[in-house]
C-alpha cells in the first residue's frame, strides 16, 4: 500500500471531498498561493480556484463567523486557525452560535463546519503557538472533537468530519505533519467515536491521545523487553467517545495508565479516569488509575524545557513501571 505522510493524507482527504461536493470549500489566512502556515493546502487554489480555496484577512473572529454563517446556510465549510491557540479569538462564534445553533432551532438548522487546529508542543514556537486546549471544547455541547494520530486515521476522520452535520473541532498535532503511514487510494469513512486498538497487551492499558499514542507505543517495546505488555488505546475522538472499547480494554490488563500532552489539571485525561472509576470495570483494578499529563506551564521556547513540559516515552515507561509495582 502507497505511504502519505499525516499532513498529506489530509490534503488529500479534503481535495477529494471538494471534488465529491461543490459545497464544500476551504478558508483561512495564507490557505492559497502561500499553502498555509504548514503548507498543508499547497496546490489547492490551483484546482480549485480562490472562490473555494478562500484566503482571508486575519481575524479569527471574522473567519468564523462567516464560516458559521455559510454552514447554516447550506455550505460546508473547512475553516483553518493557523494555530490551535488562536481559537480563543474565535470562541463566540465556535461555542455560542455553532455549537447551539442546531438546538436553539429545534433542529431546522445545521451547522456543518469543520475547523482545523493544529496543535501541540515541540516545534519551538513558545508559549502562544504551542498549546493543547482541546479539552475546552470537549466541554461545550454540540462540538464534536477530534484528534487523529496518524495519516490513515486522519484522512478517515477528515472525511467523516467534512460528511457530519455538527461542528467538528479537528486537531493536528504539529509534530505529526511528516510522520508516514500506509493510506488506501480508495474512499474510506472513520466514524467519529469509534476507538481503536493500536497495540494488543495484557498487562496495562495505556489510554493516549494525538502524538503521545506514538510514544505510548515506544515506551510499549521498550516495556515488552521487561516482560511487561502494554495495550495502547488510541479514542481518535474525543466527542464522541467510545467508553465500550476503553472499559473492555482496562477490564481485560486491570491496570490502566491515561497519557496526554495537556496540562495534567482539568485535562481530558482526567474525563477518562473518571468514566473509567464511575464504571463496573473498577472492580477489576489491581492499582489506582494514573495520568500523564503535562506541567501546569506555559510551553517554553528553549528546546529542553519545551520538552520536559510535556510527557516523553520515558516518562510513559516510569509510569509503567510504577503501575507494576502496585
Amino acid at each position: 500500500m502507497r505511504e502519505l505522510t499525516y499532513l498529506e493524507a489530509i490534503r488529500e482527504s479534503m481535495s477529494e471531498e471538494m471534488r465529491r461536493d461543490e459545497d464544500v470549500f476551504i478558508m483561512g489566512e495564507d490557505i492559497g498561493v502561500y499553502g498555509g502556515a504548514f503548507g498543508l493546502t499547497n496546490g489547492m487554489i490551483e484546482e480549485f480556484g480562490p472562490e473555494r480555496v478562500r484566503n482571508t484577512p486575519i481575524s479569527e473572529a471574522a473567519i468564523s463567523g462567516c464560516a458559521v454563517g455559510a454552514a447554516m446556510t447550506g455550505m460546508r465549510p473547512i475553516l483553518e486557525i493557523q494555530f490551535s491557540d488562536f481559537v480563543m479569538i474565535a470562541m463566540d462564534n465556535i461555542v455560542n452560535q455553532a455549537a447551539k445553533m442546531r438546538y436553539m432551532f429545534g433542529g431546522k438548522t445545521s451547522v456543518p463546519v469543520v475547523v482545523r487546529l493544529p496543535g501541540g508542543s515541540g516545534a519551538g514556537f513558545a508559549a502562544q503557538h504551542s498549546q493543547s486546549l482541546e479539552a475546552w471544547m470537549a466541554h461545550v455541547p454540540g462540538l464534536k472533537v477530534v484528534q487523529p494520530s496518524n495519516a490513515y486515521d486522519a484522512k478517515g476522520l477528515m472525511k467523516a468530519a467534512i460528511r457530519d452535520n455538527n461542528p467538528v473541532l479537528f486537531y493536528e498535532h504539529k509534530l505529526l505533519y511528516n510522520t508516514k503511514g500506509e493510506v488506501p487510494a480508495e474512499d474510506y469513512e472513520i466514524p467519529l467515536g469509534q476507538a481503536d486498538i493500536k497495540r494488543e497487551g495484557s498487562h496495562i492499558t495505556i489510554v493516549a491521545t494525538a502524538i503521545m499514542v506514538n510514544r505510548a507505543l515506544e515506551a510499549a517495546e521498550i516495556l515488552a523487553k521487561e516482560g511487561i505488555e502494554v495495550e495502547v488505546i488510541d479514542p481518535r475522538t474525543l466527542v464522541p467517545l467510545d467508553t465500550e472499547t476503553i472499559l473492555n480494554s482496562v477490564k481485560k490488563t486491570s491496570r490502566v495508565l491515561v497519557v496526554y500532552e495537556a496540562v495534567k489539571r482539568g485535562g481530558y485525561g482526567a474525563e477518562i479516569a473518571s468514566m473509567i472509576a464511575e464504571s463496573d470495570v473498577f472492580d477489576y483494578l489491581d492499582a489506582p488509575i494514573r495520568r500523564l499529563g503535562g506541567l501546569a506551564t506555559p510551553i517554553p521556547y528553549n528546546p529542553t524545557l519545551e520538552k520536559a513540559a510535556v510527557p516523553q516515552v520515558d516518562d510513559i515507561v516510569v509510569e509503567c513501571r510504577k503501575l507494576m509495582n502496585k
